[in-house]
């Protein structure tokens, strides 16, 4: 059996059995890569073992670890969150299940269409439009007092196979987070946010950028190379008045 090394997140290196697909009969040739890709990607094989829902759990950790996106006692709106992987990092950065004593409590919210198997020390809305008044409404209210200090989005449509059909949805969503932001986040706030790679991002940057201090595209080594996603990063929200 074939061996590979694999570097666990922040820990020694250690030694896996390299996954070979096996009953890929009857399946579709997309099911077929699909199904190859994951068990060859060494990000799902972490993700195990550290109990997060998904990989791209890392691809928050990255960018928090470079960024310092999430700190404890602020406050997280994740967008997009199911099944909830970011959800649960937001939860530990943020300090929201207690696990850091002597340091603030934080907050923190996910709402996704989907449904999100619950996760002990945050509020979901599963099975919740975010582009309906009513679910930010219910976000509004779960937060009482409380304003945002980061907001993340993960989301993005399910792809039609028509490009640009496509970057119209991920970009109508995008302008729906950043609405969202605007109102409801408190001064120097983050948002970070999902989006496909088309000639509609540099008009979006520079909507964001009239709210933010800083407004960069940023990659993790978590996205796959294939993949057109890029992560729209906004820092020191300045406000609607400047």
């Amino acid at each position: 059996m074939l061996l590979r090394k694999l570097s666990t997140f922040g820990g020694a290196a250690k030694t896996f059995a390299k996954v070979v697909p096996t009953n890929l009969k009857g399946k579709s040739k997309s099911s077929q890569e699909w199904l190859t890709r994951q068990l060859r990607d060494p990000y799902v094989e972490r993700a195990k073992m550290m109990n997060y829902r998904c990989r791209s759990a890392f691809k928050l950790l990255e960018i928090d670890n470079k960024y310092g996106l999430v700190k404890p006692g602020y406050t997280v709106i994740d967008c997009g969150a199911s099944p909830g992987s970011w959800t649960q990092i937001a939860v530990k950065q943020s300090n929201a299940d207690g696990g850091l004593p002597g340091k603030p409590k934080g907050m923190v919210v996910g709402v996704d269409l989907l449904q999100i198997y619950p996760i002990e020390h945050a509020i979901l809305f599963g099975n919740s439009d975010f582009l309906r008044k009513e679910t930010q409404d219910k976000i509004r209210a779960s937060l009482g007092e409380r304003r945002v200090d980061c907001v993340l989005s993960d989301m993005a449509p399910n792809a039609s196979g028509i490009r640009a059909l496509d970057q119209e949805n991920i970009t109508t969503l995008c302008y729906a987070v950043l609405r969202f932001a605007i109102l409801m986040s408190t001064p120097n706030a983050s948002l970070l946010m999902k989006v496909w790679d088309n000639g509609d991002v540099p008009k979006l940057e520079k909507s964001i950028l009239e709210y933010y201090k800083t407004v960069k595209r940023v990659k993790p080594r978590a996205s796959r190379d294939d993949s057109a996603e890029n992560f729209i990063l906004a820092r020191g929200f300045v406000g609607i008045e400047r």
